[in-house]
């Protein structure tokens, strides 16, 4: 039997790799002799670098870059077994988590260490790079990410612009000579599961700008200096990115990348699921089984657990989900190629109790599940 497990991260408990890892052993109690192949992954979000190293191979690397308020923070990506590729989450230097709660206000945090983890990459030599621009505290149009990156922000007295996207409002010229040479020669893939434009009623700052401490005040403050940003952006580059699906995503980092880097943005799942080299693994495979901390009408949107079981599909491979809880809408999975989907949790237990047991609580219903396999629940399934 051979089954591949592909689980995302269980968010605040396990990590994907954890939960792979947990996955195995459940199965391993029922089905000794299965050939279990773990495929640990990430939507672009919190974990993708951990993932993707643990899935196709490499190392991480450190490095203290500026955090989304100025201040020094360590940060990290990963380097592919291949040695040409890289992996970046925005939210390990720019992430909303590096931020204390009273001290949130995206109209002075800035993606500067985000592109200082670009430029650490181009001095590796690198030729491909993922990005992964989930969680982010900021809402500067990916203006820090450029200027680390050899870009000038101008005033219109020659002044160079602070960091933060309420600054924008003053731009009045932006200067691309200097920008790293090295970016044109690079493939750049930014994982991206929203489709926001940059601006108006369902952009950056209307959207995500709230959850990052902007008060509606600060939300039309902000939607006007991107929007005016966009502008002189556009004229510069000869690139009209705003309207794109995806441009506000990270603040505005996917219009930002789109600017200054000519970088593609996909969904996440897609990236990641191309990079482990899943399409050839899951042919031929018996059973296919993914999970996520919570799986409800969301997921069905095109969340990882999804993206996993429609290319499981086109082989006809039978795909369990098991999750941390399931919510309302859980059932619209059924519709996007998984079969069936399962909770972890045994019966009533604390949310507290269940985030510390994760691990515990996987193993067991990965168990739970092989044994209804072994009965004969799946019928492609043999002994």
């Amino acid at each position: 039997m051979r089954i591949i497990v592909a689980p995302d991260s269980y968010k605040g408990s396990v990590s994907a790799l954890g939960v792979a890892d947990a996955m195995e052993r459940g199965i391993k109690k029922v089905f000794a002799d299965a050939a279990v192949i773990k495929l640990p992954i990430a939507d672009g979000g919190e974990g993708t670098v951990e993932a993707l190293v643990a899935a196709a191979g490499g190392h991480t690397v450190r490095r203290q870059v500026v955090g989304p308020l100025g201040e020094p923070v360590e940060a990290h990506f990963g380097i592919l077994e291949d040695g040409e590729t890289a992996v970046i989450e925005m939210a390990a230097a720019s992430g909303l988590p590096l931020v204390p709660f009273h001290k949130r206000d995206p109209r002075i945090t800035t993606t500067y260490g985000t592109g200082q983890l670009i430029k650490a990459v181009l001095d590796q030599g690198i030729k491909k790079i993922i990005i992964g621009i989930g969680g982010s505290a900021t809402n500067d149009g990916g203006t820090g990410m450029a200027k680390a990156l050899g870009a000038v922000f101008y005033d219109a007295s020659g002044r160079e612009l602070p960091a933060g996207g309420a600054a924008l409002a003053n731009l009045s010229k932006i200067d691309v000579s200097g920008l790293d040479s090295r970016l044109a020669s690079t493939t750049i893939l930014v994982a991206c599961d929203v489709d926001n434009p940059l601006c108006g009623s369902r952009g950056a700052s209307a959207v995500y700008g709230p959850q990052k401490g902007a008060t509606p005040a600060m939300v039309e403050e902000l939607d006007a200096a991107l929007d005016h940003f966009a502008t002189i952006a556009s004229r510069t580059t000869g690139r009209d990115v705003a309207e794109l699906p995806g441009a506000g995503a990270a603040g505005g980092l996917g219009a930002g990348l789109l600017f200054f880097t000519g970088a593609q943005l996909r969904p996440g799942v897609e990236i990641v699921l191309d990079t482990v080299g899943y399409r050839s693994l899951v042919e031929g495979a018996n059973l296919v089984i993914t999970g996520e901390g919570r799986t409800d009408f969301q997921t069905a949107y095109g969340k990882a657990p999804v993206g996993v079981a429609k290319i499981a599909k086109e082989f006809q491979v039978p795909v369990v989900c098991l999750s941390g809880g399931l919510g309302n809408g859980a059932e619209d999975v059924l519709t996007q190629g998984i079969d069936a989907v399962m909770s972890i949790v045994p019966g009533p237990m604390s949310l507290e109790n269940c985030l510390e047991n994760g691990p515990d609580l996987i193993e067991a219903a990965a168990a739970r599940l092989c044994r209804l396999i072994r009965l004969g629940g799946m019928t492609r399934i043999k002994d």
